[in-house]
């Protein structure tokens, strides 16, 4: 029975999905490993939540550091976290060892990330008020040391998953368990963070807490994601055969690359402005301002609202693998960030409508009123589209990866997911220095918390950081996807076309002949087609 067939995902779970990798044979993985190995990304999450979210309060609450200084450095980071993804995708595409091609990456960057981490937030502690020059130097080694480890471990979770599976029923389960794997990393910093202080973040208790907790489960997620890879990381997962587990790609071949991969060109954009929606209206600065400045009540409602949205998440997470089982994972990426829209029109609306301390156009949860709950329902219908497809772009840049080895031969997914993170990692950077040049624009000398009381400006900003701005980021990922070619039943030609090739070149044609022999669904034979 194809998998997929008559029973959705259930069906699909009691499939044997541990098919070895043969010529004629889609490369499937087993449960264990498709919900074990996404935990890598919600290891990185960990500290990407701590990083994006409160690294500013650090550097200007207890450092001492300029505002300006500390929100732009985080968007200085990101870019300079951007550019080295090109380089360690190089690096990987070229590395074979006899512990797999991924793992020494995840083990690498997790080690440097622990290190860099005690450096960064207790090491520069050290340093006296007398010497804030070195405080700024250390403060910025420190956080480039951390972010070439995040970098070293985050670009396996684009890459590896292309030797995980590539089966088309089996890549849109990834998204689910990605997603709950994010969860798990993200959401614990989310829900102990304004538990730790009451909302205070800028102070030394706050990251005292969460510093070495964030290295534990960080580590420990580690640990589970090389667990689930590794059975798949070897070179018999690796592409379509011949050398195409070490490829030897230079950078300056990137352009190149890109320029004749227009699928992955439509993905970056797309993969951006779900990032760029995501990283400001999560951004804990701008939470703080609606829920703690205007509202009035952050304690009684950032935590809950938060549930509201994960609660509202989870059946969207199950249709959306459903919408990508049946039509693919750029249909179901294009329906629920069109309905993210929708409802974030109606939360718009409300915001507009909001006056500080009239009850009525007010956000309670201890006095229920109409505009609370609309504004739950709007929120949380939009909050559960947007979230569950906010990793979707992840799992589709295997599709691309495999779309790049129907097009060249060539297996480069570290070139590949890197390219993908670049543009994400630059567009999203912006959030925080978009953030951070708001606040300055409206007066403010402190990034505002829980505790900071309503200014004048902040109704605008919040309305267009936490409306508009997602808004208009969401367009731009359906203006791009619109033109996006990888669709289920593409996808199934081309995993097809490379089985056959991959048969050919097991038994000794040279690539290139292969390549050129078979170009087209109607030249496979029929055992290698999907039902």
């Amino acid at each position: 029975m194809p998998p997929g067939k008559g029973g959705g995902m259930e069906s699909f779970m009691n499939e044997k999905t541990n098919q070895a990798a043969s010529p004629n044979a889609l490369n499937r993985a087993k449960l264990y490993q498709l919900v074990l190995f996404p935990m890598n990304n919600g290891a990185t999450n960990v500290y990407y939540i701590l990083t994006m979210n409160f690294i500013a309060y650090y550097a200007n609450g207890v450092l001492g550091l300029l505002l300006a200084f500390a929100t732009t450095m985080v968007t200085v980071m990101r870019v300079f976290d951007a550019i080295t993804d090109p380089i360690i995708g190089a690096l990987m595409d070229r590395t074979s060892t006899k512990w797999g091609k991924f793992r020494p990456f995840m083990v690498i960057g997790n080690a440097i990330m622990i290190i860099s981490s005690l450096l960064l937030y207790f090491g520069t502690r050290v340093i006296g008020d007398d010497m804030m020059w070195l405080r700024y130097v250390a403060f910025i080694l420190f956080y480039a040391l951390y972010v070439i480890g995040y970098t070293l471990q985050t670009a396996v979770t684009r890459s590896g998953q292309t030797c995980l599976t590539n089966d088309p029923k089996q890549r849109p389960l990834f998204t689910i368990f990605n997603t709950v794997a994010s969860l798990i990393g993200m959401g614990l910093v989310q829900f102990l963070a304004p538990l730790v202080t009451g909302g205070n973040y800028s102070t030394e208790t706050f990251f005292n807490i969460m510093i070495p907790l964030a290295m534990i489960v960080s580590a420990a997620m580690t640990v589970l994601a090389i667990i689930g890879i590794a059975g798949k990381d070897r070179p018999e997962y690796f592409g379509i055969g011949g050398d195409s587990g070490k490829e030897k790609v230079k950078v300056k071949e990137y352009v190149a690359i890109l320029k004749a991969n227009k699928e992955l060109q439509r993905l970056m954009v797309a993969g951006a402005g779900c990032k760029l929606a995501f990283s400001i209206a999560t951004n804990m600065t701008v939470l703080a301002m609606l829920y703690g400045s205007m509202m009035g009540d952050y304690g009684g409602l950032y935590l809950p609202m938060m549930i509201v949205g994960y609660v509202f998440s989870v059946p969207f997470f199950l249709l959306t693998v459903r919408t990508s089982q049946k039509k693919g994972q750029k249909a179901s990426l294009v329906f629920y960030v069109r309905l993210a829209l929708i409802m974030y029109v109606g939360v718009l609306a409300l915001l507009i409508m909001w006056k500080q301390g009239v009850p009525g156009v007010n956000l309670s949860l201890s006095h229920i009123n109409i505009y609370t709950v609309l504004f739950v329902l709007c929120f949380g219908i939009g909050y559960g589209a947007y979230y569950a497809t906010a990793d979707m772009p992840i799992p589709m840049v295997a599709d691309c990866s495999d779309y790049e080895t129907f097009r060249s031969g060539r297996y480069i997914p570290g070139i590949m997911g890197t390219l993908f993170s670049l543009v994400d990692k630059l567009v999203s950077s912006l959030g925080s220095t978009v953030v951070g040049l708001a606040v300055t624009a409206i007066g403010l000398a402190n990034l505002p918390d829980g505790t900071t009381p309503y200014a004048d400006g902040m109704h605008v900003v919040v309305i267009i950081l936490f409306c508009v701005v997602p808004m208009i980021a969401w367009i731009a990922t359906l203006i791009a996807m619109k033109g996006y070619k990888l669709t289920g039943a593409r996808m199934k030609e081309i995993q097809a076309i490379n089985a056959v090739r991959k048969d050919a070149i097991s038994k000794g044609i040279p690539l290139e002949e292969a390549m050129t022999k078979w170009q087209t669904i109607d030249q496979v034979p029929e055992e290698f087609k999907q039902s």
